[in-house]
């Protein structure tokens, strides 16, 4: 049985075997996933200049169309840190750590936050994508090897937990894709 054609191929710039897994399982097959690792510099700032600086050095780089992600872990608590650096944070306190960083807080509340952009090439402004899940931190549970997903708990399973087509239907990534998914049909009807 043949399955329907692509409409779109979008170069999907990352290196996290993980996140390219999560994108494709998403977006195809109404559009067509490629994957390129660039070295792109990460630019301090807001989630949203960050994806945007990141957007349009990978369309020069590529030359073509591209989508970009990033992605932000924000403590309640701590009035949205780590954030954007949620990758450094991680990679220097570990999930332990992460928690360890609340410990001196009733609130555990946390807001997994996911911003893609999208670039039809250079010189041409990147659309951005945003989802939000709302969740808690917990010690971690399950697989620990994707990112924070062991420590982030939303309706009483965190992330690593919960089978994966469960998740992409809820989290932060499944719903920036949603509204990646929704733009493109747009541009289609009109």
């Amino acid at each position: 049985m043949a399955s329907k054609a692509s409409t779109h191929v979008v170069n999907f710039i990352t290196g996290n075997k993980n996140k390219l897994s999560e994108v494709k399982a998403i977006l195809e097959p109404t559009i067509e996933v490629r994957s390129q690792a660039l070295d792109l510099v990460e630019v301090q700032g807001t989630l949203e200049e960050v994806t945007l600086a990141k957007c349009r050095a990978a369309a020069e780089q590529v030359g073509g169309p591209v989508l970009v992600e990033d992605t932000c872990l924000c403590f309640d608590a701590l009035n949205g840190l780590p954030g954007p650096y949620i990758k450094w944070f991680l990679n220097d306190l570990g999930h332990q750590g992460l928690n360890n960083l609340l410990a001196a807080y009733e609130d555990k509340g946390a807001k997994a936050v996911c911003t893609f952009g999208f670039s039809q090439g250079p010189g041409h402004d990147p659309k951005l994508f945003q989802g939000i899940t709302q969740g808690k931190i917990v010690p971690a549970r399950g697989p620990t090897n994707f990112g924070w997903d062991p420590i982030f708990e939303y309706e009483g399973q965190t992330y690593a937990e919960m089978e994966k087509s469960a998740k992409n239907k809820i989290s932060h990534r499944g719903r920036a894709l949603e509204a990646l998914q929704k733009w493109f049909n747009e541009q289609e009807s009109s």
